[in-house]
């Protein structure tokens, strides 16, 4: 294909309607030098597919890695009638696929994915602790976290507009609950908090977020500790950015919306 050539702006002309000729006189022509047009704003360089903002644990866990990265993204939300958008916040999906991180070429779902995917990108953004003992804890429990605990996502679905005081929680549940609580207090004990690991947070922070929601939610009890925790998540400003946008949504859905 032959590439164009480009070519030269026109000659800008003189105000007083001068020729392109050399003037006759050896006094220099004044120069009126123009201000450079405003560029336009970049565009991200990431996007980022998510489904609801209140209802999607996953959806928050991807988004907040992100924010933690501090890579610029552009948000693509799938409406919630959207059918791979309803399988996963009604646990319908043999596999999450949201939310989808888009950056450079690469396409990468599943968060645990995006957060190895984002701390091997941007090191410096300290997605895992640097001691290599306490970055395999981290490890360890976040992927306790993308796999496990499915009773308590079936009997307490993250809501972030709703509140159920005294709520009664399934008896399944509870041995998940038990475990949340074990170890966010060795956590705490181990690291020091305020964060799961340390004065950072990291991406164990953003993997229990939606838990930290939810046991506000439901009213759920914990130690002295863990409800110190649950106070430092809920204060971060990306939270907060992200539950002021939840409760702007107007869809709501039924199965997500129980009378308890």
């Amino acid at each position: 294909m032959p590439v164009a050539t480009p070519t030269k702006p026109a000659a800008r002309k003189s105000l007083r309607g001068a020729r392109a000729a050399a003037p006759a006189s050896p006094t220099p022509a004044t120069v009126t030098k123009s201000r450079p047009a405003p560029r336009a704003a970049a565009r991200p360089a990431a996007s980022l597919t998510l489904s609801s903002k209140n209802y999607s644990s996953w959806s928050l866990r991807g988004w907040l890695l992100t924010r933690f990265a501090a890579l610029p993204f552009e948000e693509v939300m799938l409406p919630t009638d959207d059918e791979s958008a309803r399988k996963e916040l009604l646990l319908l999906a043999p596999s999450i696929l949201v939310p989808c991180l888009r950056h450079e070429g690469v396409t990468v779902w599943n968060t645990l994915a995006i957060a190895e995917y984002l701390a091997e990108t941007f090191p410096k953004a300290g997605l895992w602790p640097a001691d290599r003992v306490a970055r395999a804890h981290a490890r360890a429990i976040c992927g306790e976290m993308n796999s496990g605990f499915a009773n308590l996502r079936a009997s307490l679905p993250m809501n972030l507009k709703a509140h159920f005081p005294r709520h009664k929680i399934w008896a399944g549940a509870k041995p998940d609950i038990e475990r949340i609580v074990e170890i966010w207090s060795e956590c705490l004990a181990r690291y020091g908090g305020p964060f799961l690991f340390g004065k950072k947070r990291c991406a164990a922070d953003a993997m229990f977020a939606p838990v930290v929601t939810r046991f506000l939610t439901y009213d759920v009890p914990v130690n002295p500790a863990c409800l110190a925790y649950c106070d430092t998540i809920m204060t971060m400003p990306e939270l907060q950015e992200w539950i002021a946008a939840a409760r702007l949504e107007p869809d709501e859905i039924e199965q997500l919306d129980m009378d308890f």
